[in-house]
């Protein structure tokens, strides 16, 4: 591989068709794949709700989370990254768990990402993971976004994790949302769950 990249800290698959499957991830910092405990708890709360869904993992990074997703019967994944190396990654990934003809990859900041797709009426996605880096603290930002560009499905579910942005949805803006649950883990990471519910 022309990338540095090495086989993720415990990171595999959890269940589902490719249960055990182990991934790759980037060496160093440059990004943080989401801890298996949040992980399998995020999964533990949402496992009901993937199956045939079509999933948008925004900030992908290693794309644990929707291949986690596709494993468990999801119909397709979009994954999204700014970073070149990251994607190669991602794609990796794809190919090892063998959800090429489920997958679509874009390199992309996400606010150009969801710009462009704003633009397509065909684009809704019914489960959505938003993890950006921790000191962009744009995950909310992120969130109204897609619910401003159309391209939450009705009844989408949207799962959040930060680091220290605050995760109140008390604001008009967040009417369209329901709380299904929100979890701190430590002072490091929080982890919110939403439900969405499209306008008339």
């Amino acid at each position: 591989m022309s990338y540095p990249c090495q086989k993720g800290k415990n990171m595999k698959i959890i269940t589902g068709t490719k249960k055990g499957k182990r991934l790759l991830s980037l060496e160093g910092d440059a990004t943080r794949p989401t801890s298996e405990r949040i992980k399998e708890a995020i999964f533990s709360s949402i496992q009901f709700d993937i199956e045939g869904r079509r999933v948008l993992d925004l900030f992908a990074g290693s794309g644990q989370m929707g291949l986690e997703a596709l494993s468990r019967g999801a119909a397709s994944a979009m994954f999204i990254d700014v970073s070149m190396e990251a994607m190669n990654i991602i794609k990796a990934n794809i190919t090892a768990t063998d959800f090429g003809a489920v997958s679509r990859t874009l390199v992309s900041d996400y606010r150009n990402y969801i710009r462009k797709a704003s633009r397509n009426d065909d684009i809704r996605f019914d489960l959505v993971f938003i993890d950006p880096p921790y000191a962009l603290a744009c995950a909310k930002d992120a969130l109204l976004r897609l619910a401003e560009g159309g391209l939450l499905a009705d009844g989408a579910l949207c799962v959040l994790e930060v680091g220290d942005e605050p995760l109140d949805f008390d604001g008009e803006e967040f009417a369209g949302f329901e709380v299904q649950k929100l979890t701190h883990y430590g002072k490091k990471s929080a982890v919110a769950i939403l439900l969405f519910h499209r306008g008339e």
